[in-house]
């Protein structure tokens, strides 16, 4: 089954100024990008993808594996070379965040930096990385395939969505 993906990024903000004679100078800002993929593995192309609703309870955390335990839409398993996009929404009516990064061993962090980093995801924030190039950000089978998705408190659950895009190779 071929995969095609497409991811737009639009910002739009205008600034004026208040004046004792009104509103004037209105500076619009426009920032528009897209990142889009035909089937395959190399520039421009992904052939995987994982999306899902989680709920992670009071204090607690998961790894994500992306080389082997996660399944697609047809239960299949899905082995992730690369990741093209990521995408963490957390929902609006978290108390908690929602908190990507930093898992104990054999971490995701091509995206990140390093093992120990970490990116809060507020409630109704969103956590998005994206490139369409041949590299991308790699995963590493058995060594740094690990998602580490972490609530960020006690007293209650969060939930997030998570979109994975990526190439099998």
């Amino acid at each position: 089954m071929p995969l095609t993906s497409l991811v737009n990024v639009a910002v739009s903000a205008a600034l004026t100024k208040s004046t004792n004679i009104g509103a004037i100078g209105a500076t619009p800002l426009q920032a528009l990008r897209a990142y889009s993929t035909a089937d395959g593995t190399g520039l421009g192309q992904a052939d995987k993808i994982f999306f899902d609703r989680r709920t992670l309870a009071a204090s607690a955390s998961e790894d994500l594996d992306l080389a082997g335990t996660l399944l697609d839409i047809y239960g299949a398993t899905i082995t992730f070379a690369r990741i093209k996009t990521m995408l963490i929404a957390a929902d609006a009516g978290n108390t908690n965040n929602v908190i990507v990064g930093n898992a104990t061993t054999n971490g995701f962090i091509t995206w990140v930096g390093a093992a120990a980093h970490t990116v809060t995801v507020r409630p109704g924030g969103v956590l998005l990385v994206a490139a369409s190039d041949a590299t991308s950000y790699a995963v590493t089978a058995g060594t740094g395939d690990l998602l580490h998705v972490a609530n960020s408190g006690a007293g209650t659950s969060v939930t997030y969505d998570v979109v994975l895009i990526g190439a099998s190779a």
